[in-house]
């Protein structure tokens, strides 16, 4: 790989798109070299041990690229070849989010380093209509910075945790992103004309004297070249005393909630001054603590009802006409343990990661350590349907809590049709499980096994006694390299999953 020219500087992120020397000059990948992450600091005096031991969890530092790269398919294609490895690659560049606006027209990242990444997709073209699927780099920002709370003395790190597009109702795209304890709405707007020929001052923004204006012109709008600009709209902020982990807009287009581990908040968009607390479950006394929140989201059609999940596995659905404080729930989902499989692990691997509604309403998706449930909201007793995603992990949970992946944060994803579900696991695999054949596969978003144009192979993982040419034993998987964050097309066969440093971007195959 070399460096053939540059497109794009932005010195304020130290941001270098270069083009490739072998594709197309419009693929690009960004090398990012930002300061080292700050160590955070915690305030411990509310926190139990158990839920501190989660906190304290970083992914594992890799020297690798954010990376952007198609995927082509019967089964997924890479068209991208991956750039070397950089030693100075460095935990600010670990990507913490990934997510799809309404349209799927662009795709918003976010990284440890508090910056977010917008791409946008081509634009078809008669002559090329291969490259309609192709993402390029729309806008880059600094959307959190690191801060610290002396009265706690506690460091606010600059990740950003969500990002959330509002549905688009103008030219301009707003989102939601939210770090531990702040979250922002960002304003993405283009423009390319300015104004000139104000009376008041001169074409380089001085005031002029107005003793010397003689006569009044009226001002005009000029052609300039095309400028993305990303606005903050608003800051909400002081209302969260534990770490947000999720953040939700609501159907109703005014509300949104933010979630940390023992609270939920509702805010209007409009108003960033003030919230109401619709969910605490905090304890009078701390140490009766037995669950915090894991993650919550309001329901895609009625305004009324949210979801939230919990350490201990269950689901509790809210309906806020029922009261303002939403302490007692509409309804309860829990699978009953089996006595007979409970071992010292049990809670920690019940504990759920993600919880995502279908695009219907109807079901909703849960992600605990070794499965993916789904549940019917008409069935609370027992989940609809159950997924294994890495069953073989089970007789090496105990070599996984010594290295702390058991504490490992995978998210899930629906398809736009709610058919398929995704989700990822290690050594760079990701799960896709089909609701109506049954079929599940494994595939690997890899930089060693990608090459341009090439379609991604089902990969198998052997659990004992002869392994084939095709599978990779147990013994050999790489619990550094973690697919944990996924987002898919609203509307096409188009996923992006995160790897580390590396966002990889698989649509169809195209003919």
């Amino acid at each position: 790989m070399t460096q053939i020219g540059s497109l794009q500087s932005d010195k304020s992120l130290n941001y270098h798109a270069v083009t490739h020397p072998v594709v197309s000059p419009n693929l690009y990948f960004l090398q990012t070299g930002l300061s080292a992450p700050r160590s955070p600091l915690w305030d411990c005096h509310e926190i139990p041990l158990p839920f501190l031991l989660k906190c304290f969890l970083e992914d594992p530092i890799e020297k690798c690229f954010l990376l952007s790269v198609r995927y082509l398919t019967g089964l997924f294609t890479l068209t991208f070849s991956p750039p070397v490895c950089s030693a100075s690659c460095v935990a600010a560049d670990i990507i913490s989010t990934v997510e799809f606006n309404s349209s799927g027209e662009l795709l918003a990242t976010g990284d440890k380093g508090g910056r977010v990444v917008v791409f946008q997709r081509e634009q078809e073209s008669k002559s090329q209509p291969q490259r309609r699927g192709e993402y390029n780099v729309y806008s880059t920002f600094q959307s959190h910075e690191p801060e610290f709370d002396y009265l706690k003395s506690l460091e606010i790190e600059e990740k950003i945790n969500k990002i959330k597009w509002l549905p688009q109702q103008n030219a301009a795209y707003f989102l939601l992103s939210t770090n531990d304890k702040t979250v922002k709405l960002w304003k993405i707007s283009e423009r390319d004309k300015r104004p000139e020929g104000y009376n008041l001052k001169d074409e380089d923004g001085r005031i002029r004297d107005p003793s010397t204006i003689t006569s009044l012109r009226v001002p005009v709008l000029q052609p300039m070249d095309l400028m993305v600009e990303a606005t903050a709209r608003r800051v909400f902020s002081n209302a969260h005393t534990y770490h947000i982990n999720s953040i939700s807009v609501n159907s109703d287009l005014q509300t949104f909630i933010s979630t940390d581990d023992l609270r939920i908040n509702l805010w209007n968009l409009e108003i960033t001054d003030r919230s109401f607390n619709i969910v605490d479950i905090k304890p009078a006394n701390m140490e009766e603590l037995t669950e915090v929140i894991t993650s919550a989201e309001f329901h895609p059609q009625e305004c009324n009802t949210f979801a939230y999940s919990s350490s201990k596995g269950s689901i509790r659905l809210c309906d806020m006409r029922q009261a303002a404080l939403c302490d007692k729930h509409c309804k309860y989902f829990e699978e009953p343990e089996d006595p007979s499989t409970r071992s010292f692990f049990s809670e920690i691997i019940s504990s759920i990661s993600d919880v995502k509604f279908s695009h219907s309403g109807r079901y909703l998706m849960t992600r605990d350590y070794l499965t993916v449930k789904v549940w019917d909201l008409q069935m609370e007793n027992k989940p609809l349907e159950t997924y294994q995603v890495h069953d073989y992990l089970r007789g090496k949970l105990c070599s996984l809590y010594e290295n702390d992946c058991i504490f490992d944060k995978f998210e899930c994803v629906w398809n736009g049709s709610d058919s398929v579900i995704m989700t990822g696991s290690y050594n760079n695999f990701f799960r896709m499980f089909d609701r109506n054949t049954k079929r599940d596969v494994t595939l690997e978003a890899s930089r060693e096994n990608s090459k341009p144009r090439a379609i991604l192979k089902p990969r198998k993982v052997c659990v004992g006694g002869k392994r084939r040419k095709d599978e990779i034993s147990v013994d050999s998987l790489d619990f550094s390299k973690k697919i944990l964050h996924t987002t898919w097309h609203p509307h096409e066969n188009i996923i992006a999953v995160a790897a580390t440093n590396n966002l990889y971007i698989f649509q169809d195959k195209v003919n």
